[in-house]
């Protein structure tokens, strides 16, 4: 009997697509009122303003236009997701004209020379930069090019692709979780909720640094068991393919840092560090970003003494490497759009608020954390689930007697959560697409970790309540 073969990515993303367009002929239309927040100049929905509305469930057409729809709007021509597809086929690019130099190769070679016998510090060093990204600016699309980078270092090291992505994802998405000032979700959430954003911030920290921490012991068992019995790896079938597609078959391979090697990766280093600063400090994002690494491929192109041939013709095949990444991305963005166009969105959060009165202290605080937990799958976006969700949630504290911090720290601990495991996300599905690892693979993974960060928050929500 053949074994049954888990669907891939883009599957998984079109039946859900199917599913939410069923539920939209299933649950009523409905929408908030929605008013202009001048603090976060967005609108926000009113508390109590929720009624039905003419149902637009949506059928077959819509759902084949969903991906196209996930790229940009087409009655109105804005963009959705088609920023960050361009970067990522970019980003494609750029990381094939370095790997064409031959300085990533030498790079890697050089690294595990350097750290022979002590590979396994660097998953917390680097889980903890992820971390600090994610905690202050809400680092989420900004990692996608780093699993081209770290992947082949990783496996290189003896690990595998899943420790890799792990660094990554579980990395920045523990800092998001708990996140202190993050404007994308902490600010955006105090300011929706009509809190001082500095409000919580001690719990926040706590259960960052904790978080943290657990994550780390998580990865870094799973790294040890892998380096001392590769076929302990939950993607052992892939290693030989793994070992051909990310380290180009050179695994064994001792190659020359030569000065162009150096002057290459180290304005491959520059090119990242402007990428952060320019995020966080000059507000650029994917347009600014995709047009600095088309600037740098070039620098990097002529540096490196490449031709104009070599230079296109890797940049071209590298951005072909990510386009199925890019096609995910616009496809988990189209199943949002599904449920946005059939008025469900709100009935969904309306409901969410019916499901909280009556509750004491702890078990409203707990509530609140699972309810956002569950609206994040139909709103991936962190600011977008603050502005839609914050306004109803927060006064409902009020009435159980519960400060509306700790409903900002349950809101971003719960988005942050599901963000490591959820299928609408582009970052998560782009991500393990860069991996090669099967989405049901990253569950068995994650799946005890997901489990225990789950128990720790709600441990630290209701010592909250009780602190308060």
């Amino acid at each position: 009997m053949s074994k049954i073969k888990f669907p891939s990515a883009y599957t998984i993303l079109m039946l859900l697509t199917v599913l939410m367009a069923l539920l939209t002929w299933v649950i009523p239309a409905g929408q908030y009122l929605m008013v202009t927040n001048d603090i976060i100049g967005k609108m926000v929905p009113v508390v109590g303003s929720y009624q039905t509305v003419e149902a637009n469930p949506q059928g077959i057409i819509d759902i084949v236009m969903a991906p196209i729809q996930g790229f940009y709007d087409p009655s109105e021509y804005v963009a959705r997701a088609i920023d960050v597809a361009v970067f990522v086929l970019v980003i494609g690019g750029f990381l094939a004209v370095i790997t064409q130099t031959g300085a990533i190769d030498a790079g890697i070679s050089g690294t595990m020379k350097r750290l022979a016998g002590h590979e396994k510090w660097m998953i917390p060093i680097l889980m903890g930069l992820f971390a600090l990204g994610g905690t202050v600016y809400g680092m989420a699309e900004e990692t996608i090019p780093f699993y081209a980078l770290l992947i082949p270092v990783m496996i290189a090291a003896g690990y595998d692709s899943v420790v890799g992505v792990a660094i990554i994802m579980v990395g920045a998405g523990i800092g998001c979780l708990g996140s202190t000032i993050n404007p994308f979700a902490t600010v955006i959430a105090s300011n929706a909720a009509e809190i001082n954003f500095m409000e919580g911030f001690a719990l926040r920290a706590v259960i960052l640094v904790l978080g943290w921490l657990l994550c780390v012991v998580y990865v870094m068992r799973y790294a040890d068991r892998v380096k001392r019995d590769p076929s302990c790896s939950i993607v052992a079938h892939q290693q030989a393919d793994n070992l051909k597609h990310f380290l180009h078959g050179k695994a064994q391979q001792t190659l020359e840092l030569t000065t162009t090697h150096k002057a290459v990766l180290s304005i491959f280093a520059v090119t990242f560090a402007v990428m952060m600063w320019g995020v966080s400090a000059k507000g650029w994002w994917m347009a600014e970003l995709s047009a600095l690494f088309i600037g740098s491929s070039i620098v990097i192109g002529f540096v490196a003494r490449l031709s104009e041939a070599e230079i296109t013709d890797s940049f071209v095949n590298g951005a072909r490497d990510l386009l199925g990444v890019a096609l995910i991305i616009a496809i988990a963005r189209g199943l949002v759009v599904v449920m946005d166009n059939g008025n469900i969105t709100h009935t969904i959060l309306n409901y969410a608020e019916g499901l909280l009165g009556n509750l004491n202290e702890i078990a409203f605080i707990n509530a609140i954390y699972f309810v956002e937990a569950v609206l994040c799958l139909v709103v991936p976006s962190s600011s977008g689930l603050a502005v839609l969700s914050m306004p109803i949630l927060a006064p409902l504290a009020d009435f159980a007697g519960v400060g509306r911090e700790l409903v900002v720290t349950a809101f971003q601990s719960a988005s942050g959560l599901p963000n490591l495991v959820t299928p609408t996300s582009g970052v998560v599905m782009g991500g393990l697409a860069i991996g090669r690892v099967a989405y049901s693979t990253w569950l068995r993974f994650i799946g005890p970790l997901i489990g225990m960060l789950t128990l720790m928050i709600m441990i630290l929500l209701s010592l909250g309540v009780v602190i308060s």
